[in-house]
């Protein structure tokens, strides 16, 4: 624990002292990486230690990007103060989603996250008070310090990739995190021992939703503008979805490995060797079967395991078996 609160220091010094050293285009770049890190982790908490794997958790991305946009333009308040209303937006439509969509199970509650969240797409492609399909400018901008916009983004960012990781850290190292990983493994074993299964889905589902809302609203933040095309796009939950398949799910490292390799390939492909976007999309592709067929967990636990390396790891140590008293005067023998 010493040595993990000294690394996070370490890192939190070189995200402060990030905008000093870095360029502008690096400054930007690092910030999507930070964001996407983030929603990872936030989509491997649901999937990864609850067992819910969503494919609609884009709808919370578009939504905190909305809840933002909105809430600034008609109090004209400064985008920063309204940064709380993005999460809060995201938790409270999971509130209210959960309980009818925990009535499903695997597949089911997948395709039904993913019809949700093109029913909220299409809705406010459709609300002119929204912009439709032309979305929102950020008509709030005069109040915000272009001078200091970018390095105040990334500092948002650096500290909510931070937050999520130790956050889950913490969060996972505790009795219910114990509880949550048991659910995962098999939910019927857990309720049986006691695990109030329901409600231990519902608080990582609102977690969940809240992170990846706050990420898609610091994301469009950083363009001033959102659409819905590209608030509620499917490549959100497609980029969380590799990166902690690939990575490795249900480890607290897998995505930051995930998130290397992801950005590493875009910028190779699309910058160093000047190929389309699309032959980007089929080396993702491509390198996710490759990994999945060498390692179906993902990248990093193979790693773990042939190194015995233990960076962020939450996992317990079962309790040496107790030797059974001797019975009858005759060790090891009962009866």
């Amino acid at each position: 624990m010493k040595g993990i609160a000294i690394s996070y220091a370490v890192i939190a010094a070189l995200i402060a002292a990030g905008p000093l050293v870095l360029g502008e285009g690096a400054l930007r770049f690092s910030t999507e990486c930070l964001l996407i890190l983030a929603m990872a982790q936030m989509w491997n908490l649901l999937a990864g230690y609850a067992g819910l794997v969503s494919f609609g958790h884009q709808v919370f991305v578009g939504l905190g990007a909305y809840g933002l946009f909105l809430i600034s333009d008609t109090f004209d308040l400064s985008p920063y103060w309204v940064l709380p209303v993005a999460p809060l937006a995201g938790a409270v439509v999971a509130a209210v989603i959960a309980l009818p969509l925990f009535r499903l199970r695997e597949a089911y509650f997948s395709i039904a996250m993913w019809v949700f969240s093109e029913i909220v797409a299409a809705l406010v492609m459709k609300a002119s008070w929204l912009g439709g399909t032309s979305g929102l400018p950020l008509k709030s901008s005069r109040l915000v310090d272009l001078d200091w916009f970018e390095p105040m983004l990334f500092w948002v960012s650096g500290v909510l990739a931070l937050g999520t990781m130790g956050g889950l850290f913490l969060l996972m190292r505790s009795g219910f995190g114990l509880g949550l990983m048991s659910v995962r493994d098999n939910d019927l074993a857990a309720m049986s021992v006691g695990v109030d299964v329901r409600r231990n889905r519902f608080i990582v589902f609102v977690l969940s939703a809240a992170g990846c809302g706050l990420a898609g609203a610091v994301s469009f933040l950083g363009n001033l503008y959102v659409s819905p095309a590209a608030a509620f796009d499917v490549n959100w939950v497609v980029y969380m979805m590799f990166i902690v398949m690939i990575g490795g799910i249900g480890t607290l490292e897998g995505p930051i490995i995930g998130t290397a390799i992801f950005f590493g390939l875009r910028e190779l492909i699309t910058d160093q060797l000047g190929i389309s976007a699309g032959w980007y999309l089929v080396a993702l592709g491509t390198v996710g079967v490759v990994v999945m067929l060498w390692s179906p967990r993902g990248i990093w636990p193979p790693l773990r395991d042939r190194f015995g390396l233990k960076l962020l790891s939450v996992g317990r140590t079962a309790p040496a078996t107790a030797e059974l008293a001797p019975v009858s005067g005759k060790a090891g023998q009962l009866g």
